[in-house]
């Protein structure tokens, strides 16, 4: 039987995770050396209510949300948001007791903290925060240590009594691993071009697979919600996969596949322009006429025209 276990304090976490009290109630730098979870975790549900960072090595657990397993492979950096169901088991392939020790920090940041400051309203900008299949960062050693000097820049204002000048330190210094962290995903994906080739070719499959359905006036249009629930992605992970190919998102293909399909029965049917709307899923013609002029800057029937 599945437990769930909401966290909502920093303090909560701390006594889960058997460390002693933090020093803000809602900031914490943890020493990931000394976490040590509970032995009967596999199974629980876990729910946070604050925003988590962390750059580890050697992690001796296995992150999912909800069925899905989070992709450590070499990464070092992760970034959960709050509210985010999260579950953990023990990684057999990492020997507690041997040389490799886990090392490195987990930055725990309740959304308080930031409040009133310009992070506050960005910080939902980092889609990094929100994939539904997660991979962590990968860096360089130079990356890799840009990204301590951070935490640890962070660390020293965290060690003093934080007033309101270091509060604002923090913050800065949390926008500045942010932003690099932001550069260094989209040169992640941005180097997996195998990667990336292969899930264009799988959004270019199921679009013309899905224009193959004959019932789509009852079906609809296709979604980027259809899209990346079929191919197990979420939607903001699916368009930064895709923009950082070729610089256009989910919805941008979908409409240049919808245009595509148009142009192809607009001048191989003698369908009417209501016909072909409904046959491509529009519920309304004039839906249909309005996405077609703006793509190509003529209407379906003058498009046609050109090819009689």
């Amino acid at each position: 039987m599945e437990k769930i276990k909401h966290i909502t304090k920093l303090s909560d976490f701390h006594v889960f995770a058997n460390l002693p009290s933090p020093k803000h109630p809602l900031i914490s730098l943890i020493d990931f050396s000394k976490v040590q979870f509970p032995e009967d975790i596999k199974g629980l549900k876990l729910v946070q209510n604050y925003y988590t960072i962390g750059l580890k090595r050697n992690v001796p657990y296995k992150l999912f949300y909800g069925q899905k397993e989070y992709d450590f492979n070499e990464g070092l950096m992760t970034f959960l948001a709050p509210n985010q169901v999260m579950s953990m088991e023990r990684n057999p392939n990492i020997n507690l007791s041997g040389p490799l020790k886990p090392s490195g920090y987990l930055l725990l940041i309740h959304p308080d903290f930031i409040w009133n400051s310009t992070l506050a309203k960005s910080i939902k900008d980092y889609d990094y925060f929100n994939y539904e299949i997660n991979e962590s960062l990968f860096l360089s050693e130079d990356e890799e240590h840009m990204m301590l000097n951070i935490f640890k820049n962070i660390e020293k204002e965290y060690r003093a009594n934080i007033d309101k000048f270091s509060q604002k330190i923090i913050i800065s210094q949390l926008e500045l691993l942010l932003n690099y962290a932001e550069r260094f995903y989209e040169r992640q994906f941005l180097t997996r071009n195998k990667t990336n080739h292969q899930l264009l070719s799988q959004v270019e499959a199921y679009l013309d697979n899905y224009f193959k359905n004959d019932n789509l006036i009852e079906v609809g249009l296709p979604s980027v919600e259809k899209i990346s629930s079929a191919l197990n992605l979420s939607s903001s992970y699916l368009s930064s996969m895709l923009k950082s190919l070729t610089g256009m998102s989910t919805q941008q293909h979908i409409h240049n596949k919808l245009i595509e399909k148009a142009k192809q029965e607009l001048t191989t049917t003698q369908l009417s322009i209501s016909e072909i709307a409904y046959k491509l899923g529009f519920e309304y013609p004039s839906s249909f006429n309005k996405l077609f002029k703006g793509k190509t800057e003529m209407s379906p029937v003058e498009f046609r025209k050109t090819f009689n």
